[in-house]
């Protein structure tokens, strides 16, 4: 683990903690913590990277060379209705939809496969000249992680940079920003091996508040010493939560509560 990465979680468990950490507007960082809703299966054996709920079905993105794909599923039981695996070479991460296509993110193999929403049948791809964490679409722009503290939003058409941002919690970067999700205005973004999701106003990068989910591993059968939270999904219809992480057995609907 890095130096940056030690810092960044010091500062995330002071801030939890009740240590008076400020903002730039000196306003003290709005904290969650959450209510389970609704349980639901999830395999055990997916090594979760990226997580959408779209047009009433869950579509994930998984990792680990040999083992990464993309499966649409149904919520309520965790069927498996479509799959396409990726090859061998190439370690799956984030993924997210834009109109009638599937964007997928390889990890460090600068590759974006793209896929046909309704038939998985490959479409294009796109250089990407980081490396690949986490995916979310604001509207007008897919919103880029890569385990640093910058998020870059990008032309979907042709996945160039258009702008960035670095997020910072008072005026420290935090690093390490996973699986995105695009939610009423801000990017929520998991932070790697912590039990913290960061609320990120995506202007400016500020945090301007976060979600503690500790315990909530222990609600679940973890399949591996890698089991981290991982994996966020909105239905915007009917404002539902969903949360997993790596190798959990389960899905969780949620609310989130003050602190």
């Amino acid at each position: 683990m890095s130096i940056r990465f030690k810092r960044s979680r010091l500062l995330l468990f002071f801030l939890l903690c009740g240590a008076p950490i400020l903002s730039h507007s000196q306003e003290q960082v709005v904290r969650y913590g959450y209510n389970i809703l609704n349980t639901y299966p999830h395999n055990i054996d997916s090594f979760t990277q990226g997580l959408v709920y779209h047009e009433g079905f869950l579509f994930e993105g998984t990792g680990k060379n040999g083992q990464s794909n993309l499966s649409k599923i149904n919520l309520e039981d965790g069927e498996v209705l479509m799959n396409k695996s990726m090859s061998q070479r190439y370690f799956g991460e984030g993924i997210e939809i834009v109109d009638d296509k599937i964007y997928q993110l390889t990890w460090q193999s600068h590759l974006v496969f793209v896929y046909d929403k309704t038939t998985f049948e490959s479409v294009e791809s796109h250089y990407n000249a980081t490396q690949g964490w986490g995916l979310a679409y604001d509207g007008s722009h897919l919103i880029l992680s890569d385990g640093t503290a910058t998020l870059q939003f990008m032309d979907p058409e042709t996945f160039a940079p258009v702008r960035k941002v670095e997020v910072q919690l008072d005026g420290n970067a935090i690093n390490q920003l996973n699986e995105l999700e695009y939610i009423n205005g801000e990017v929520w973004a998991n932070v790697w091996q912590t039990d913290f999701i960061l609320r990120i106003d995506p202007e400016s990068g500020e945090v301007n508040s976060i979600v503690d989910l500790t315990g909530l591993s222990a609600q679940t059968q973890l399949g591996s010493s890698e089991a981290v939270l991982n994996g966020i999904a909105w239905d915007a219809a009917t404002e539902r939560l969903f949360v997993t992480g790596k190798h959990w057995a389960n899905l969780f609907e949620i609310e989130l509560v003050g602190l």
